[in-house]
């Protein structure tokens, strides 16, 4: 393995395709490249939403890999492409194994696999729970923003399930100007609860903090309401809970009973997406028979074209986009090249040309330089025009 401290300036003249180094990104990097960067992340969602929206991403339906034995764990692949400035391919595979909780073991692992736009070659792989709750995170931070625009700002923020995600969207949260006079949290799990409420005081984002017996207390009692649970099917039922119309951020897509949806302004962030794998939405549309009661996309009203009605209860229910794990992955990857800590493997691909002679030791280091200059380019070249923090 190599660790690569700087890369060459990228030559004007144009050259021959070539296969790009391959390098193995972990997650102590990645959680070092995203710390305190949470306003830069959102408006990188925010513009990967943009380019969804105009038709620059390709977005094919996730594969679930399901098991007889296994019913409630799944591994799912999210295949993406970028176009636009950022230009890049690839694949996150994330497995969600529930039972892990009960052992003190996190829910979900995943792997991001970034492919070259020119080659097609894989150029890096990164530990990717990171990159998958912070894309999480910072797209319920951003609707949060976008959704509460047309009321008053929420002050009372509740957290309904209290995992890994939960602690993240309240990260970017309090990361992004959000602050609250009140919080509350509700887990079915005490220990749970009990961490996150550490955690909540140990954050220093202010606020009093309110563990509650029930859902239905926490729901009444919050402006902002934050689901993160890991139910298999809607727990929650009572369309009265949501009187007073508050925000929802229904991360988990699956807590809310159809009534509820039917009573609200609906938020997705890909219509096609969402009404899948019995998610609320999708069990909305399979009671209903149509999609009437989808109001649009977050980009919709991000772009203007869907206006949020203060006095009606707003649901935003994200599936999750690959392209949003790609752009947070070349984000990281970039930022770790600018570092100087790219660790290469050393001739991961073992046939790099199609019937050419063995090379001299001077055409290898050259072969060499221009990997190097190539992975510049990438960095250079497919700028989303935020500029890293230095």
């Amino acid at each position: 393995m190599t660790t690569v401290r700087s890369l060459p300036a990228a030559t004007a003249v144009t050259e021959s395709l070539s296969v790009p180094q391959f390098s193995v990104i972990s997650g102590a990097q990645v959680q070092a490249a995203l710390r305190g960067r949470e306003t830069q992340v959102m408006e990188l969602v925010e513009t990967i939403y943009r380019l969804h929206g105009d038709g620059e991403s390709v977005n094919p339906p996730s594969y679930f890999l399901r098991f007889p034995d296994r019913p409630s764990s799944r591994i799912i692949a999210l295949p993406a492409s970028i176009g636009g400035q950022v230009r890049v391919d690839g694949l996150k595979w994330i497995s969600s194994f529930p039972g892990n909780v009960a052992a003190g073991v996190p829910r979900a692992s995943a792997v991001l696999i970034l492919n070259d736009h020119d080659t097609g070659y894989p150029f890096a792989c990164l530990e990717s729970s990171i990159v998958s709750a912070t894309r999480t995170a910072a797209s319920a931070a951003l609707a949060a923003d976008r959704l509460s625009r047309g009321r008053p700002r929420p002050r009372r923020v509740g957290f309904l399930g209290v995992g890994l995600i939960a602690r993240y969207i309240h990260t970017f949260l309090n990361g992004t100007g959000w602050s609250f006079d009140e919080i509350g949290v509700h887990d079915l799990s005490a220990d749970s609860a009990a961490g996150f409420r550490g955690y909540l005081e140990q954050s220093g984002g202010g606020g009093d903090i309110t563990v509650y017996d029930t859902a239905e207390e926490l729901i009444r009692s919050s402006d902002l309401v934050v689901l993160a649970t890991v139910a298999a099917e809607p727990h929650v039922t009572d369309p009265s809970w949501f009187d007073h119309h508050p925000v929802v951020l229904h991360v988990s897509l699956r807590d809310l009973a159809p009534e509820i949806l039917l009573t609200a302004t609906n938020i997705v962030d890909d219509v096609e997406h969402c009404q899948k794998a019995n998610t609320s939405t999708h069990l909305a549309e399979q009671n209903t028979g149509s999609r009437d009661f989808l109001d649009g996309t977050l980009n919709d009203v991000i772009a203007g074209r869907v206006t949020v009605p203060a006095d009606r209860t707003v649901v935003f229910s994200p599936f999750g986009l690959g392209v949003l794990d790609l752009a947070v992955g070349k984000f990281v990857y970039d930022e770790i090249v600018r570092s100087g800590e790219l660790k290469v493997i050393d001739d991961f691909f073992h046939e790099r040309h199609r019937y050419r002679p063995a090379a001299s030791s001077h055409d290898r280091a050259e072969r060499g330089h221009r990997r190097q200059r190539s992975a510049a380019r990438r960095v250079r070249g497919r700028s989303t025009g935020l500029r890293p923090m230095r």
